[in-house]
């Protein structure tokens, strides 16, 4: 079969409720191979396109009595019960499509799609529905969290490791555009001068519903309009990196008459927010931070905040639209404001680079043991 061959699949299916899926209902990636009225080999009428599929589902349309469909799914071939009912989005001509016989929210959207698409969505349908044989039985084993995580952690509020998701953009399809974007920004983000440390990358699922309101229709009791919901099942980029091989914990302490920390920032194109300036004689200076800074600066690499009282200040998400969400600077100033105005200390996690870190200042390293 050529890479381009098409074949009658299961798009996406219009339930918000995706911890009700089951592997009995039409599932996103779904391989439609025919449709009969009862469940005999010899009776099953299969259809190579969406629209001679919407003619047969035509033609043995029953008005929501039950039709068996003969499906692909990974390596096997299933028969799953299913009701006929209509494409409501279809407005111009009638068509038709399938719904789960056990639940008549779970309707399915049907289209030609390749097989590779095919299976991308099926191997997303399979981490939701949690299909995997699930191996030796497993028991609870007691372990002192609370213990290890002040031992092993820089700051026991943090969770070191950091990661962004990569939305696909509206027009993308498949996972190799948002991969190159993943890459492209970890790269340029290293090349201008941040610590960051490669961990992994993977795919990971993404779960979008759309309400649209049905034309004409009201519930007569409450005069509500009736609502369509269409979940779109995407697949994103996660890529996890460390905050370089250490994290730098420094207290700043505000002495009596100061009206400032004494540090400025700026935000970098790929969402970071590092330090640009220390002023002598402040918090920030006395806390180590100019040294730290001097010694970025003869290096060509960026002070890069990673957390501020223990929380990230990391980018998170790549959206639709290709805007990368990061952490409001407005709502960082007024942190640093409020602890200035009420005396009280702030704490900060800078990211190191290899031998930037003064052993005095006591980092954690993030490294594995040799």
């Amino acid at each position: 079969m050529g890479p381009l061959q098409t074949v009658v699949c299961v798009k996406q299916v219009k339930q918000e409720s995706v911890e009700e899926w089951d592997e009995t209902m039409p599932l996103p990636g779904d391989i439609i191979e025919g449709v009969a009225e009862d469940c005999a080999d010899e009776s099953f009428i299969y259809a190579k396109i969406r629209s001679e599929f919407n003619s047969v589902l035509g033609k043995i349309n029953r008005g929501g009595e039950y039709v068996w469909l003969k499906v692909r799914r990974g390596e096997s071939t299933l028969k799953l019960q299913a009701c006929v009912v209509q494409d409501r989005d279809m407005k111009l001509q009638k068509k038709f499509t399938v719904r789960a016989a056990s639940d008549e929210r779970h309707i399915a959207v049907l289209a030609d799609m390749t097989y590779e698409k095919c299976f991308q969505l099926q191997e997303m349908s399979r981490r939701v529905v949690n299909l995997d044989f699930k191996g030796f039985q497993r028991k609870g084993m007691r372990y002192d969290w609370k213990s290890k995580v002040g031992i092993y952690l820089p700051d026991r509020r943090c969770t070191v490791v950091s990661s962004i998701l990569f939305t696909p953009l509206r027009h993308e399809c498949g996972i190799e555009a948002p991969t190159v974007r993943a890459m492209a920004w970890f790269s340029a983000a290293v090349s201008s001068g941040i610590p960051l440390v490669f961990l992994n990358i993977q795919t990971e699922q993404i779960i979008t519903s759309e309400n649209k309101p049905v034309k004409g229709k009201e519930l007569t009791h409450g005069r509500q309009q009736i609502i369509n919901t269409t979940v779109n099942i995407l697949q994103g980029i996660r890529l996890w990196f460390l905050p370089g091989v250490s994290e730098v914990s420094l207290v700043l302490i505000p002495e009596p008459g100061e009206t400032r920390f004494g540090m400025d920032m700026k935000r970098t194109e790929e969402g970071f927010i590092c330090l640009s300036s220390v002023t002598n004689g402040t918090a920030a200076e006395r806390a180590g931070m100019q040294h730290l800074l001097e010694q970025a600066n003869r290096t060509n690499h960026l002070l890069v905040i990673s957390r501020l009282q223990g929380k990230s200040l990391m980018p998170s998400t790549v959206d639709l639209e290709g805007y990368i969400h990061c952490c409001d600077n407005a709502e960082i100033k007024q942190t640093i404001v409020l602890a200035m105005e009420n005396a009280e200390t702030i704490q900060l996690h800078l990211m190191s680079w290899p031998n930037q870190t003064p052993r005095e200042l006591g980092a954690a390293t993030l490294r594995p043991p040799n």
